[in-house]
């Protein structure tokens, strides 16, 4: 009698978060006036913009008597809390108590090391307290400083009740994108090094266009970049997606998904933004069909896999070094790796 694979279901996880900088949306989400609630990393932080447009991202339970800062207001550049108006600078120190001149040295809550890259907001996590190394950095993007691309991302935002390692799978899953997407892999290259982990596929969509060349990267455990060329209705197509997340507790994760279009010389403004919200869409409903499958899966952490499959193994040990000590850390997981799953060119 053939014996069945014993695979191990892990749902019930322990509530450690990732090493890396984590995407908070738009960065003028946060310019408004007011206070914005996240609920991320298993805690309730706050984000605000001061006058000068400087965003922070505090802790937003008040180090008083615990009330949620994020539902009081902001005054001349700080924070009021609704319970007893302490006041709290973009630094977390409280600067003013109404009915004390002497302010507690304790008086402080948590101000959380942020960055703006590509029109976008990061906040760091590291479950140690240390700040990022040198090289541990979300790219620029050039395109986002050349005329010849439109620069709206054309952001969703959504929730998705998994573990976020299920999301980050798909960078080495050489053979979903025939059964989900309809784009049979001509070519699929992996490669790992340091804290960067990178896809390179090449296929044929009905959707997206044929000659489809992509390639992507990981920078760290939540940020997704892909630059994609393919061939649509005759033209050459380029696009950038965005795929990034930050957790919410161990079994869930807010997502955002983007997309910028390389503008067609010759075209108005008009044509081209029409295009671009044609293909945003056509982007949007491919990535959906991906957030399906996650949505309605679990997470099991010894898959039976076949030949063909992609180096899934190589995937994880690379991934869990974001929830490792640093100094802890194996220099496999970091070592440099290329893997070609699939060549058919």
């Amino acid at each position: 009698m053939t014996k069945l694979a014993h695979i191990h279901v892990e749902n019930a996880l322990s509530p450690r978060y990732g090493r890396g900088w984590h995407c908070l949306g738009e960065a003028d989400e946060y310019r408004d006036g007011k206070l914005h609630t996240l609920n991320v990393f298993g805690s309730r932080l706050l984000a605000f913009a001061t006058s000068k447009g400087e965003i922070s991202v505090l802790d937003a339970h008040c180090p008083h008597m615990g009330a949620d800062l994020s539902q009081g207001t902001i005054e001349n550049d700080r924070v009021v809390c609704p319970f007893h108006h302490w006041q709290y600078e973009a630094s977390g120190k409280c600067v003013e108590i109404p009915y004390c001149k002497r302010i507690p040295p304790k008086a402080k809550t948590r101000a959380w090391q942020t960055c703006e890259v590509n029109n976008l907001l990061f906040v760091w996590n590291n479950p140690e307290g240390k700040p990022p190394a040198e090289d541990v950095v979300i790219p620029h993007l050039p395109e986002l400083d050349s005329d010849e691309w439109l620069h709206s991302w054309h952001m969703d935002k959504l929730i998705i009740d998994t573990n976020p390692r299920e999301l980050v799978d798909n960078l080495v899953d050489a053979q979903h994108f025939g059964p989900v997407h309809g784009t049979p892999t001509k070519y699929f290259h992996n490669v790992f090094e340091g804290h960067i982990a990178q896809q390179i596929f090449h296929g044929d969509s009905e959707r997206l266009g044929g000659d489809l060349v992509a390639e992507s990267a990981y920078y760290g455990p939540a940020t997704h970049l892909t630059r994609m060329s393919a061939v649509f209705e005759g033209l050459e197509i380029k696009s950038i997606l965005l795929n990034c997340h930050v957790p919410i507790g161990p079994n869930s994760f807010e997502l955002r998904f983007g997309c910028m279009v390389k503008k067609v010389p010759g075209w108005t403004h008009e044509q081209n933004e029409a295009l671009a919200v044609d293909y945003v869409q056509r982007n949007r409903d491919s990535f959906y069909q991906d957030v399906d499958i996650w949505t309605h899966k679990v997470r099991i952490n010894n898959p039976v896999l076949a030949e063909g499959d992609g180096p899934v193994y190589q995937l994880r040990e690379w991934y869990q070094q974001f929830f490792t000590d640093e100094e802890g850390v194996p220099a496999s997981m970091a070592e440099r790796r290329e893997i070609t799953t699939v060549d058919n060119r």
